[in-house]
């Protein structure tokens, strides 16, 4: 009996392609993140730097990126590559200088997020539960204004004018 085994398909990048990169500060400790597109304008690489060149932290974070870009290569959904990545807790975590992504709970939690808020679009980051700063404050003032609404529904007319 022969089975065929069929492999994934490996989409290779063009040897010129367009992205960006965003230095980003998580508590004292600076990171660089590269993004670079496909000819189509979807995400197609991820290159992470931090640190010194060498030490186990730029190895961990460089090892992450691989991971991520091989999985882009082979067609996985961002949003499923980067899941497994949000809410992970280790140093350096804390403040931001991204408005956009003012606290992390680590290095991986933010490029997952800013992964997410770059490349993904708003109804797969509210699954994944990643907003953009715009949409946390539109969100928060849908929840005040319900909550208003709902306390003064609750209160009897008569003492609504008191």
């Amino acid at each position: 009996m022969v089975v065929s085994v069929r492999r994934p398909q490996h989409t290779h990048l063009p040897r010129r392609r367009s992205g960006h990169t965003i230095t980003v500060t998580i508590g004292a400790e600076r990171f660089c993140l590269t993004a670079n597109q496909r000819d189509d304008g979807s995400l197609g690489e991820v290159f992470i730097h931090w640190g010194k060149h060498g030490t186990s932290a730029a190895g961990l974070v460089s090892a992450y990126a691989i991971a991520l870009s091989a999985g882009l290569q082979h067609h996985v959904p961002l949003a499923e590559l980067i899941r497994a990545g949000l809410d992970q807790f280790f140093v350096p975590n804390g403040h931001t200088d991204d408005p956009e992504i003012p606290r992390v709970r680590s290095a991986v939690d933010y490029i997952a997020r800013r992964l997410a808020i770059d490349w993904l679009p708003g109804a797969e980051r509210a699954e994944l539960g990643v907003y953009t700063l715009t949409e946390r404050v539109h969100r928060a003032s849908t929840w005040i204004t319900a909550c208003e609404l709902a306390t003064r529904r609750s209160v009897p007319p008569a003492l609504r004018g008191a």
